[in-house]
């Protein structure tokens, strides 16, 4: 997450400051220019009736000498001169009126103005044509974490990835066409927190004021919850549906059998590729919010497959899958037509969703298990859903979990839950595969308890390499292949 360094205390005054031009510019222009207007137009005006008098005053002593009085003269001169000045004075009091009302709606507008920044959940933002921020509103404090004075002259990728932001210039390049102005783009900004915050951003495009480029000008609002999830949903979608097709990565990690030494087999494991770190299992997880579980594990098993058939032919290959994928009806056939022995082929049961019909699950692997396929329980031993998939499916084998084996070697506890499961599996038929060895000491101990068969860095890495698949030959623990 791209971090914020504290803002000085000026920026909150730039910020306000910033706030009360975008709310007073535009209000007040036109009463600025109508006030500039009124004042001038109050002096012409009196300039002309000063005009006016003296050129009466004039016509009278020039054009009509024959006039006898000069107090009837004097009179008529003064008679003008305070109809002509009680009119100004008229005409100023209703001016300063016109304006004391123009200025208290602008004060009401500005008022207003105010109000709706403080108040709406709607976001008010300007960035100039380099990207930088010039105006922002204080709802993105409450939709982004950031407050105004923190993204003014910070840069619009500060709240956006850059894929995002791709994206959204594309979609109001699209929506721009021939008009200046684009409504309801669907944009994923970027919490303060590093979480996704899904927003419809409407606005439009203005030259620059140094003529360089195209400034942008809008408001967001938060997309509404049921159109979010559709959104992500989709997204989803094409995400986990690009890389199904033919993008999932098959890494092996060796399995030793501990009575002999050598390798007995290999565990199939998926990779993705992603550019943010995300896990395999967060890949699934995904797949599985939005009904496509069982399509990406599908994907993945194919992948695998197609990958297992490269492998020395004395290795058994084990597979994630969870029991949902399990009852698919395209398992089986995808199975029997990899080219792979079915007898080579464990279905390692992961514990991605509950099993709600263990009846159901136990008929679906039934014709597999009749033609040699073996069954896996992973993680036995972290939790009560492990121990009951061992007694509900009958196992041909019982995966011990890394959160067991560490340590084992230093911890009484471990080393009694270790051996209660050997004697369990002895009694049922099922080997014990001992996951996550990682020391010499945990390798002798489970090796003492009984434990047939492990895995683990200390046993190999698991590798992408098809030079160390081809490496693989029965041998000592330690010679399978050793790239992360």
């Amino acid at each position: 997450m791209t971090t914020v360094p504290s803002p000085a205390p000026e920026g909150r005054s730039r910020s306000r400051a910033s706030e009360r031009e975008w709310d007073s510019g535009r209000a007040g222009g036109r009463s600025g220019l109508r006030v500039f207007i009124g004042s001038r137009l109050l002096l012409c005006v009196l300039a002309a009736q000063a005009a006016f008098v003296l050129a009466l005053t004039a016509w009278l002593h020039v054009l009509v000498p024959r006039v006898q009085e000069p107090a009837v003269l004097t009179g008529v001169l003064a008679s003008l001169a305070a109809g002509m000045i009680l009119a100004a004075c008229w005409a100023a009091a209703r001016s300063a009126r016109a304006h004391r009302e123009e200025r208290d709606r602008n004060n009401l507008t500005s008022s207003l103005m105010n109000t709706v920044l403080d108040t709406s959940q709607e976001w008010l933002w300007a960035v100039d044509a380099g990207g930088i921020f010039t105006f922002c509103s204080r709802a993105s404090a409450a939709l982004l974490g950031y407050e105004p004075s923190e993204l003014l002259g910070r840069p619009f990728s500060l709240i956006i990835t850059d894929d995002h932001l791709s994206t959204a210039r594309e979609a109001v390049a699209s929506a721009l066409n021939d008009s200046p102005v684009w409504s309801a783009v669907t944009v994923c900004c970027r919490h303060r927190n590093g979480t996704p915050v899904l927003m419809k951003m409407s606005g439009k495009s203005c030259p620059s004021r140094e003529g360089t480029g195209q400034r942008f000008e809008g408001t967001s609002r938060l997309l509404p919850a049921p159109d979010a999830e559709a959104h992500v949903a989709q997204r989803l979608r094409e995400r986990i549906g690009t890389v199904a097709e033919g993008l999932i990565l098959t890494a092996f990690q060796p399995i030793h059998d501990l009575t002999s030494g050598a390798m007995a087999g290999v565990e199939a494991l998926a990779r993705f590729p992603s550019d943010d770190g995300r896990s395999p299992e967060h890949w699934f997880s995904e797949a599985a919010s939005v009904g496509l579980g069982a399509d990406l594990e599908l994907a993945a098993l194919a992948a695998a497959l197609c990958k297992s058939a490269t492998l020395p032919g004395h290795l058994y290959v084990s597979f994630n899958v969870a029991p949902e994928t399990c009852m698919d009806p395209r398992l089986p056939a995808l199975l029997r037509r990899s080219g792979v022995a079915l007898e080579r082929i464990v279905l390692e049961l992961t514990e991605r969703h509950a099993v709600t019909d263990y009846a159901q699950l136990l008929a679906s692997l039934a014709p597999l298990r009749r033609d040699g396929v073996r069954i896996a329980v992973d993680d036995a031993g972290s939790g009560f859903a492990s121990m009951r998939h061992i007694l509900q499916l009958s196992p041909d084998i019982i995966k011990l979990d890394r959160t067991l084996i560490a340590g084992i070697d230093r911890d009484q506890g471990q080393r009694a839950l270790g051996a209660a499961m050997v004697s369990f599996a002895q009694q049922t038929g099922a080997q014990v595969l001992a996951e996550g060895i990682e020391t010499i000491a945990e390798l002798l101990t489970v090796t003492q308890a009984g434990i047939t068969s492990a895995q683990g860095y200390l046993l190999g890495r698991p590798t992408l390499h098809p030079s160390d698949w081809a490496g693989w030959r029965e041998g000592p623990p330690g010679d399978g292949g050793s790239h992360p």
